[in-house]
């Protein structure tokens, strides 16, 4: 592996391990076992490569979301790709909550917009089908905030030193959701 592709599997793997907060060149540095003049000349600065390892994190998410199969339902669709979404945070709080930080702070992340763009796809095949009670936007805004909000109860788990939450609640969640935005006549 080459030293810049050794950079930023390092800094990937300090944000799961450690988290944004212990992100500095010298522990990156010293994972990657180069010294800080490669890392400056591959990426300009520190946060050079924490956008890169934040772009890759986010590539990676896509890519899996891309991936993964999807049922011909709709609503199903919708559940599993929401169930994929927090699958990834409950296995990588740390760099989950890294990534969030980015796109609070406004820095536009094209891999991060083509996930959102995936949920808006799926909401739209709901609505296709004449079973969405909310506009696609609205549908879309909800479902992603609900995934993010059981996305954070691993990362506050962390911070609270509790256990993650159990199924039941994020069934609850994601059930909740799909409910508010399904019409009622596509309840059954």
């Amino acid at each position: 592996m080459d030293a810049r592709a050794s950079l930023l599997t390092a800094a990937l793997k300090l944000l799961e391990d450690e988290g944004e907060a212990q992100f500095s060149t010298r522990a990156v540095c010293a994972l990657a076992r180069v010294t800080a003049p490669t890392l400056y000349h591959h990426y300009g600065s520190a946060d050079g490569l924490l956008s890169a390892a934040m772009t890759a994190a986010f590539a990676q998410f896509l890519a899996r979301k891309k991936a993964a199969v999807q049922s011909s339902d709709p609503v199903t669709a919708l559940r599993e790709g929401w169930n994929d979404y927090v699958r990834f945070a409950a296995a990588r709080p740390r760099l989950y909550a890294a990534m969030m930080g980015r796109v609070l702070s406004g820095v536009q992340i094209p891999a991060a917009q083509q996930a959102f763009a995936l949920l808006i796809e799926r909401i739209a095949a709901i609505d296709a089908q004449g079973w969405l009670d909310l506009t696609v936007e609205a549908a879309a805004d909800l479902m992603w905030a609900s995934a993010n909000a059981a996305s954070l109860l691993y990362v506050t788990a962390q911070l609270r030193n509790t256990a993650p939450p159990t199924p039941a609640v994020l069934e609850d969640i994601c059930e909740n959701a799909i409910r508010t935005i399904l019409t009622k006549e596509s309840k059954g």
